[in-house]
Order: structure tokens, then C-alpha cells, then sequence
């Protein structure tokens, strides 16, 4: 897009982002193999729902709004968490897509506060025991 998301929110606003997340997903779902990290928002459209449920295997990371809070307080890059109360605004954003996220996930991860690598651990015993990782 070149400029940031924050930039790109303040100039074309979150709807166009959303057209191009869109239009994102639904390339990269084509028949390709790799890992593919969304943003939080991405299960806002029901078609990126269905594009990521039907043809991916999708992981959803599941943080809590205080724990989201904790990393993010000092990022002054992301448009939605720059208002007056962001913990609040984390337990709205959560309230409305962990549903969502939990209707495309066919893995879902705690994330707490372990290690990087004791998430990928985790996340690689899921598709393991799915038969996920021997299928490719």
C-alpha cells in the first residue's frame, strides 16, 4: 500500500483496508502452501471467513483483551487502539470477533504468556494430531 496501516486508515479509511484485506485473502487462499498471519480484523467479512475456513487450516491465537492490552499500550501504530480508553476498546474488538474467530478456527491456542517457541510446540501438536502436517 505503501504507507502504514495507520496512514492508510487516516487517508482512505478502515473500509478500503477492508477491501484490500479482502481481495489479499483471497489470493493468497488460491491453492498456495505457506503460513499466512492475519490481522485481527480479517474475520470481519464473512467471505474472508469462508475463504480462510474452506481452503487453509486456520490457528486462532487467542489472547485475552488484558494481555493484548499489556503488549500493545505503548504501539501508537494501530488506528483502532488510538482512543481515549484502548483497554476498553480491546474488550469491544474481543467481544465482537472471538466469536467470529471461533466459527473459522479449526485450532484455537492459548496464548498466555508462554514462549514463542512453546506456542509453536503447541500449534504443531494440534496439526500433528490433526494429521494436518503428515497430509502435506
Amino acid at each position: 500500500m505503501g504507507c502504514s496501516i495507520r496512514e492508510f486508515f487516516e487517508r482512505e479509511g478502515e473500509a478500503r483496508f477492508r477491501d484490500i484485506e479482502a481481495s489479499v485473502i483471497d489470493a493468497l487462499t488460491q491453492g498456495q502452501e505457506g503460513v499466512l498471519s492475519t490481522g485481527g480484523g480479517v474475520v470481519l467479512r464473512p467471505e474472508n471467513r469462508n475463504n480462510l475456513r474452506d481452503r487453509t487450516q486456520v490457528v486462532y491465537l487467542n489472547s485475552s483483551p488484558d494481555e493484548l492490552f499489556r503488549r500493545l499500550r505503548h504501539d501508537k501504530n494501530r488506528p483502532l487502539l488510538q482512543v481515549a480508553d484502548p483497554l476498553q476498546r480491546l474488550r469491544d474488538l474481543y467481544a465482537q470477533r472471538h466469536p467470529l474467530y471461533r466459527e473459522t478456527a479449526h485450532f484455537s491456542v492459548d496464548t498466555g504468556r508462554p514462549s514463542v517457541a512453546a506456542l509453536v510446540n503447541m500449534i504443531v501438536m494440534q496439526l500433528d494430531h490433526a494429521g494436518v502436517l503428515s497430509s502435506r
